[in-house]
């Protein structure tokens, strides 16, 4: 059932590329229902694999000489994943209901990419996984460049730069891994038993990690992020957020570190107290949690701001991968879907609710309109989707790093230290921009809006889009168990060397 989830989000992505073009409203609603349907397909999948292991869904040969075959399997890592995607689809559908310009080619690249992030979720083959991921990058551009605002072409052609020299590294590596495995199989599993030598699983850990790193925003690789964010259209920002980059740090962790898991071994010496990859890594990951908020704190666009805390965000998953321990690898994958789904959530705000209504991000200028009394739904939206990106007990947000944290401690406690101070960066950045945004008393002349022209009214499609996430959010936060089920055996068999 999982596998056509990718099948029914490529057909529909077909299905929109031949819709007339005259009929926008038509592309929208077929565009829902592709999207719906295959997050009731990953909700159903989700339920039934719970406490089965991995479970292969398909596998079939494909390119038989090489050993290449068309395998799909799940776990509860992929499961998790798969349900985030779906979730993601939705949201994303629904807050892109004012497109206008060529909708149905929107909504064509749109499910391509929707459809293209299913298919490295549920890859259990590195060749089929690795067609996946370049078939993700494509739509990006088309809907940055095409769709998106601020230096469109410039965000869209950074973007993916950036991707496709992670992908070149990504592919070096899986190419030596094949051929120096000599198993005559890419299967990720057989790979992973295939006995790669130290040495070899010594360069190859951080060739493909890094390139796998890049997408997923980690530091210094992370200026990729915040530009494409605030160039793309709003469903492209959330699903960059929400989906795309926990395709780099699916790839960190399902790849990079299942294949090559002695690569985080010690060097044998140390320097400034770093004697390993492993040590390397949660560092930048530390950093890229510090930096990532010091840098929001300081922004003027409101869209920069979120694009800036997702760096930040991102650092606790890349944390929580170099734990090595159940909690904090558990927390990992737990923040992989939390920040999906509030990331999404404050894109949505910013970019659509509030951008589209006042046409700045400015917060100089934001200031001034008294948000709070004239779009009190996004004002209050937004106070909901910021205390949950602080982590207020009670959201998916808190639960998750707390793990991280927990883990980090576990492992090094300056791990913990450091990634407590971008922790309370975070508050401060949330709460600037929500006071100047939302709730500041400046008076300003500068927008027409202050002479009592009234904003649109909040639709049905933005309603339906926040409670969703909100709702989410709020029930993994509450009871967590419902995906922890799922995450922990998977990460428990990963440590044990079992698990792909």
């Amino acid at each position: 059932m999982l596998a056509w989830t990718i099948y029914l989000s490529f057909a529909g992505a077909l299905l929109e590329a031949l819709l007339p073009k005259d009929k926008p409203a038509l592309a929208r609603w077929s565009a829902l229902a592709v999207a719906l349907a295959g997050l009731i397909l990953a909700a159903v999948g989700f339920a039934a694999g719970l406490g089965h292991g991995r479970v292969v869904i398909a596998d079939v040969p494909w390119v038989p000489s090489m050993g290449i075959r068309f395998t799909l399997a799940a776990d509860g890592i992929s499961l998790v994943l798969v349900l985030l995607t779906g979730l993601a689809a939705v949201a994303g559908v629904l807050f892109s209901w004012n497109i206008e310009l060529r909708t149905n080619e929107f909504f064509a690249f749109y499910l391509a990419l929707i459809g293209g992030v299913y298919g490295v979720f549920l890859s259990s083959d590195l060749f089929l996984l690795f067609v996946f991921y370049e078939i993700a990058i494509v739509p990006k551009y088309f809907l940055i460049s095409i769709w998106g605002s601020t230096r469109r072409e410039y965000g869209a052609m950074k973007l993916a730069l950036y991707s496709f020299v992670g992908s070149a590294m990504v592919l070096i590596g899986l190419l030596a891994a094949y051929t120096s495995s000599g198993s005559r199989s890419t299967g990720l599993v057989q790979l992973a038993h295939a006995g790669l030598s130290v040495g070899f699983q010594m360069w190859a850990f951080p060739l493909v990690f890094v390139g796998f790193g890049i997408l997923a925003g980690m530091w210094p690789f992370h200026t990729w992020a915040p530009t494409g964010h605030v160039a793309a259209p709003t469903a492209a920002s959330m699903l960059l957020a929400g989906v795309v980059m926990k395709l780099g740090a699916y790839g960190c962790l399902r790849v990079a570190m299942g294949l090559f898991p002695h690569g985080m071994d010690p060097w044998g010496f140390s320097y400034l107290g770093i004697g390993s990859w492993r040590d390397v890594f949660a560092l930048l990951a530390v950093i890229g949690i510090v930096y990532g908020a010091l840098v929001a704190l300081v922004q003027s666009d409101f869209k920069f701001v979120i694009g800036y805390s997702s760096v930040s965000h991102m650092g606790f998953v890349l944390l929580g991968l170099m734990t090595l321990n159940q909690i904090g690898m558990t927390g990992a994958v737990l923040q992989m879907f939390s920040h999906g789904i509030i990331a999404g959530l404050l894109f949505a705000i910013v970019g659509r609710i509030v951008y589209e209504r006042t046409h700045t991000r400015q917060l100089a200028e934001l200031e001034g309109m008294h948000l709070s009394k004239r779009l009190p739904f996004a004002a209050w939206a937004f106070v909901i989707a910021g205390v949950a990106s602080m982590g207020l007990p009670g959201f998916s947000g808190f639960v998750a790093e707390f793990q991280v944290l927990v883990g980090s401690w576990s492992a090094k406690p300056w791990w913990t230290g450091a990634a407590g101070v971008g922790i309370v960066v975070g508050v401060a950045y949330t709460w600037r921009a929500m006071q100047l945004a939302f709730f500041s008393d400046t008076h300003s002349a500068v927008h027409i809006h202050e002479h009592g022209h009234e904003l649109a009214a909040i639709t049905w499609p933005e309603v339906a889009g926040v409670s969703m996430l909100v709702a989410v959010s709020l029930a993994v936060g509450l009871y967590p168990k419902i995906l922890l089920d799922a995450i922990e055996p998977a990460v428990r068999a990963m440590l044990a060397g079992g698990g792909q």
